[in-house]
């Protein structure tokens, strides 16, 4: 079985630093596969690794995108290829609006040339469907944005580009229940048969609007242990430690 991502004993130094150690990871189309752990575990890492983040160094293994291995591509590439990638901390272009990025970034990722009448009428249907307000489109890119409102951009942004597998690395992260809510309802607007979906989380809140069907815990940059949904519900019960190399639970 090809698997939309494969991840075989990477192992990935930062500053010369080892972070990931070995990790095994496959994700497939159709799913939303969570990855949980505490601070320190490579978790981000991980995410930035697979887009090709060049402070990343991989000194071993392979990432292969439907059995393609994209080590080899540059990440312009890997994004044609169909990866996405949602920042913790999107950054702000000011000057820039969402219109006019999302348009930009459309056509270089699809290999289009839409006109901006095209193109707005794609955006147009598509906030609709995520309930996004017209004005939210001329808005400058992140510039003055809450926290839920970044990653309402991200989830647009990934609706726009339509990838097979995008990752989202830590979503939830300093949002309120409201700003979760809409997250975790772009994830599940998102989630099919023709999408496989990488939430990385330090907790078990977001997969309670977003349910996952596979869930991996990373420590040191190991993969510890898989399981189903009942795997982040524990976590969020009784913590990590039991899951250490020396615990004996």
């Amino acid at each position: 079985m090809v698997h939309e991502l494969e991840v075989k004993n990477l192992h990935v130094n930062v500053e010369g630093k080892p972070i990931l150690k070995g990790l095994n990871l496959t994700v497939d189309r159709g799913e939303v596969h969570a990855i949980m752990g505490p601070n320190g575990s490579g978790k981000s890492t991980l995410s930035y690794t697979i887009m090709g983040h060049p402070k990343y160094e991989v000194t071993e293994g392979e990432i292969l995108l439907r059995g393609e291995n994209v080590l080899e591509m540059a990440v312009d590439e890997r994004a044609k290829k169909g990866l996405f990638l949602g920042f913790q901390y999107p950054m702000s272009v000011p000057g820039v609006t969402m219109q006019s990025f999302l348009h930009t970034a459309y056509n270089a990722v699809k290999g289009k040339d839409l006109t901006s009448m095209e193109f707005n009428l794609r955006l147009l249907d598509v906030m609709k469907k995520f309930d996004v307000q017209p004005a939210f489109a001329k808005r400058f890119v992140n510039e003055g944005f809450s926290g839920g409102e970044k990653k309402r951009a991200e989830i647009l942004q990934m609706a726009i580009l339509e990838p097979t597998l995008a990752i989202l690395d830590e979503p939830d992260s300093g949002l309120d229940v409201d700003a979760l809510r809409i997250v975790a309802d772009g994830i599940n607007k998102l989630r099919g048969a023709d999408r496989g979906i990488l939430v990385i989380t330090h907790y078990q809140r977001i997969l309670n609007h977003a349910p996952a069907d596979r869930v991996t815990v990373m420590m040191d940059g190991r993969v510890v242990k898989s399981g189903g949904p009942e795997l982040a519900l524990k976590v969020e019960k009784e913590g990590y430690d039991w899951l250490k190399p020396s615990s004996t639970a």
